[in-house]
């Protein structure tokens, strides 16, 4: 479970990139629309979760 989550947050690093880099990319072009715009969002937002649980995994292995 552990490798998979951490494996999970790396593809969502480069998927967070990756949807970074379209934003600019249809910004060189004009407003772009707003699920480009939004679209980083997601993978943010799992990346925090995935990151706070790899965070505080080893404070709760200790406590159990």
């Amino acid at each position: 479970m552990r490798s998979w989550i951490r494996q999970t947050h790396r593809w969502l690093g480069m998927l967070l990139t990756l949807t970074i880099l379209v934003n600019f990319a249809c910004m060189a072009f004009g407003p772009p629309p707003a699920a480009v715009t939004y679209a980083p969002l997601v993978p943010l937002a799992l990346l925090v979760f995935s990151g706070l649980y790899m965070f505080f995994l080893p404070y709760f292995s200790k406590a159990g």
